[in-house]
């Protein structure tokens, strides 16, 4: 048996502890009469809410929600253990946050077990993956006992989880992924594979930080970002319209620096912060492209201690962004064959958490959403 399926069969174990634990006071919430309506509206407007806000993330990011589904799931039982001991104002509010949790883990779980299971699913099994975890076992009762498994068990199970979701190796390269590999083939000039990668990344990372080899951020990156928010960030804002002076020149400028590529990049020396716009089209090849440069202007500003006024004046920064993507498409096509080798799938767009926005260029001077 591989690897791949004793890490799954170890997660299902964690599975089948967290049933066995239940909720003890499932008796108590029925007992609610009217306020049970309370408390199921909460869950599904929690599962709304949260499925908006961080389904295109679900994806990308699903060794971090898997996880984070556990650790939902679990306040949620140690929640529905307290509300006895409460009155029942504060019961309905402690059972309302009960039902938002597990509605967080419900969407967590099942959107993260999908993309786990399909990359398992190696030999057509995948019903059978799905299908292992489905399991009942009677709960238990008495409350000494309750509160002792339950502290016991619960540890064993994010234990066991977190043990799991350390040990997969996705192929799919997402922002945290991207920084590690790029860094160390920049900085090394080897390309890490899955297993190495999987070996250093964190589950838990702040959103589109940028990252040396591991490093502690330095600058963050946003990608399928709003051209607003780019042209913004191209110079200081006048104080009395709060525009920026000679935004279109500016732009125009940017425009035909990127003139044979999928996507703009700008880096905001002052905030540290990248905007990676992408043209209609930009296909996975060309958002990593965006991201390796992005990563490397960042890298490049931060190791020259650059991040003042002085360095964000705008023709200085052009000249940078300029040189920098010239490096990068220098050694892109050798970077792309050496990460398929590797077992990358560079043709996976991961890198989006959220749902961006495209542009359209009509012509060199002319841009149109």
């Amino acid at each position: 048996m591989t690897m791949d399926l004793r890490i799954e069969e170890r997660d299902e174990a964690g599975n089948l502890i967290a049933t066995y634990v239940g909720s003890p006071s499932t008796d108590d919430k029925g007992k609610q009469g009217g306020r049970i309506d309370v408390i199921e509206s909460t869950g599904r407007i929690a599962t709304i809410i949260f499925a908006d806000r961080l389904g295109t993330a679900l994806e990308p990011e699903c060794k971090m929600y898997r996880l984070a589904a556990d650790v939902f799931n679990d306040a949620a039982m140690v929640l529905d253990c307290l509300s006895p001991a409460l009155p029942r104002g504060p019961r309905v509010l402690l059972l309302s946050s009960s039902s938002m949790l597990r509605a967080l883990c419900g969407v967590a779980a099942g959107s993260s077990k999908a993309s786990l299971s399909a990359h398992f699913a190696k030999w057509g099994n995948l019903a059978e993956l799905n299908a292992a975890g489905s399991v009942v076992v009677s709960y238990v009762s008495s409350p000494m006992t309750t509160w002792t498994w339950l502290i016991l068990l619960l540890s064993i199970h994010l234990a066991m989880n977190r043990a799991a979701v350390r040990a997969v190796s996705m192929h799919s390269l997402n922002r945290q992924r991207a920084n590690l590999v790029f860094s160390n083939y920049l900085g090394q000039g080897k390309i890490l594979n899955p297993k190495e990668v999987s070996r250093q990344e964190r589950i838990f990372e702040w959103d589109g930080v940028l990252r040396w080899r591991g490093s502690s951020p330095f600058a963050a990156a946003k990608i399928g970002h709003h051209l607003r928010a780019l042209v913004a960030s191209l110079g200081p804002a006048q104080s009395r319209t709060g525009g920026i002076r000679d935004a279109e020149a500016r732009l125009t400028k940017l425009i035909q620096v990127y003139e044979q590529e999928d996507f703009l990049v700008w880096y905001d020396t002052p905030q540290r912060l990248g905007h990676i716009i992408l043209k209609e089209g930009a296909a996975a090849q060309s958002q990593l492209k965006a991201w390796a440069l992005i990563l490397c202007i960042a890298h490049r500003r931060h190791a020259a201690g650059e991040g003042d006024a002085t360095s964000a004046a705008f023709e200085p920064n052009l000249e940078v962004h300029r040189t920098t993507l010239q490096h990068v498409s220098s050694w892109w096509a050798g970077c792309v064959e050496q990460l398929q080798t590797a077992g990358w799938e560079v043709d996976t767009a991961s890198l989006e958490t959220r749902s961006g926005s495209r542009i359209h260029l009509e012509a060199a001077t002319d841009i149109g959403h």
